[in-house]
């Protein structure tokens, strides 16, 4: 076995990876393409470049990304170090001076006698990983060549490429005397039924799918709403790569009053249980947690400004104090299914030789990259010395978030830190800042024997 670790990508994943393991005393090779070659995206020489928002979001505990930066600051994260010194007023958010930030970063890196950058564009990785250990840290615009390579070594036909995601809510925040629990066309079959059967049948039925109705006026107004909305500008290179299979919902509704009450809102299969009548159209909510907490927006792909989702969506009776998780997002992202590949250590499950690390896992977020590129490294540390690896509290969000991204789902998308992944707490709380502010204790709390 080689004794030193092999990265793959500089970016923040890759960076914070390279930090730990030197910190550990293992020697690293760091490989980046830049200066050689730059993705579309990218533009700056230094390692560590930050591309979009120079905010890493709010610092308050009472954030779910705000309680990840404290847990890898207890841990001595590198980036979120150097954000906290890179910082510029943002108010109750962590933002960086994105030069300064990779600039500091990079100084840190190249400066480290444990750790060789290598300027260079790496294709295959299997003889890499033959006899040592590798982290690819390649992000969302990981090269076409690798991207081959990496499809070869998972047994995958292609990565997954997503263009547009619909929006998370939490399950508390629907309005249960409008919504519903059901499957469709399930109430089709049992049109015998007394009211009365086929009401506490509804009861006992499974949690999978929540459905929200709508009666013609109601759909009117958000539609109305939807098609008028704001949108997020694409790139370029994005834009040439949009897709008909994931078309996001504000485009299809634009295509004809009732395409969505033919498409993805469809009402057919379900009576409201209120009126015992078939809605105008209905909305479904599909389960995204193991444990429930959780749901994805059925067929609500989107390109909406993140306000604009909040405002139109909150229109769909049962979801007018919906919390939000994860808004929906529209862009180029290569990832990896790694429900059915890693294990909650970011590590291949058919080759333990091999670590992933950030967005190309299925994390989306800065500060969430930067989680999965210290639990890899850690445990690519763990692995080199013949020791067992180290999975974190899913109590913790770096626990819950490798969690996440390691359990099986057949409709895995990306996912950024919130509270809904987190275990539910033993007791009931409604102030929604206490109850955030109590899981951040808790989650603290169990990230202490980790702190090694």
């Amino acid at each position: 076995m080689k004794d030193y670790i092999t990265v793959i990508g500089a970016g923040l994943a890759g960076c914070e990876s390279a930090y730990q393991i030197a910190k550990r005393g293992i020697k690293v090779k760091l490989y980046d393409m830049k200066p050689l070659k730059y993705t579309p995206a990218h533009n700056n020489k230094n390692l560590a470049e930050i591309v979009c928002s120079n905010s890493f979001k709010s610092n308050l505990l009472t954030n779910a990304c705000g309680l990840l930066k404290e847990e890898l600051r207890y841990l001595d994260s590198l980036l979120i170090k150097i954000a906290d010194e890179t910082q510029v007023p943002a108010g109750q958010a962590l933002a960086v001076d994105r030069e300064l930030f990779s600039e500091k970063v990079t100084k840190e890196i190249e400066q480290n006698p444990l750790i060789e950058v290598v300027h260079e564009e790496v294709t295959e990785i299997e003889k890499m990983s033959q006899d040592g250990i590798v982290i690819i840290a390649t992000g969302p615009l990981t090269s076409s060549k690798l991207a081959d390579n990496i499809s070869k070594i998972t047994g995958q036909d292609k990565l997954y490429f997503y263009d547009a995601a619909a929006p998370i809510i939490t399950k508390e925040s629907i309005n249960f005397n409008i919504a519903f629990f059901g499957n469709r066309y399930e109430q089709e079959k049992q049109k015998k039924e007394t009211e009365q059967e086929w009401k506490e049948r509804l009861k006992a039925q499974d949690d999978s799918y929540i459905n929200l109705p709508m009666d013609q006026q109601e759909y009117e107004k958000f539609y109305n709403e939807l098609i008028n909305a704001e949108i997020v500008t694409l790139h370029d290179f994005e834009k040439r790569e949009i897709f008909e299979g994931c078309m996001p919902i504000e485009i299809m509704a634009k295509r004809g009053k009732d395409t969505l009450r033919y498409g993805p809102l469809k009402p057919v299969g379900f009576d409201d249980p209120r009126t015992i009548k078939r809605s105008y159209a209905i909305v479904q909510l599909r389960q995204d947690n193991k444990n429930g907490s959780i749901y994805n927006m059925v067929g609500f792909q989107t390109n909406l400004k993140y306000g604009e989702q909040k405002r139109v969506f909150s229109l769909i009776p049962g979801m007018e104090n919906a919390e939000f998780v994860k808004y929906g997002v529209m862009h180029r992202n290569t990832y990896i299914n790694s429900t059915k590949l890693l294990d909650n250590t970011y590590n291949l499950k058919s080759n333990n030789n091999i670590f992933f690390a950030g967005q190309i896992t299925g994390v989306e977020g800065y500060v969430e990259s930067i989680s999965s590129g210290l639990v890899a490294s850690i445990n690519a540390c763990k692995k080199l010395k013949n020791e067992e690896k180290i999975s974190f509290p899913n109590l913790t969000m770096i626990g819950a978030l490798a969690e996440y991204i390691s359990t099986a789902n057949e409709k895995f998308q990306p996912m950024n830190a919130n509270f809904g992944i987190l275990p539910e707490l033993k007791i009931r709380i409604k102030d929604k800042k206490v109850k955030y502010l109590t899981l951040a204790e808790r989650a603290l709390e169990a990230l202490k024997d980790k702190k090694n």
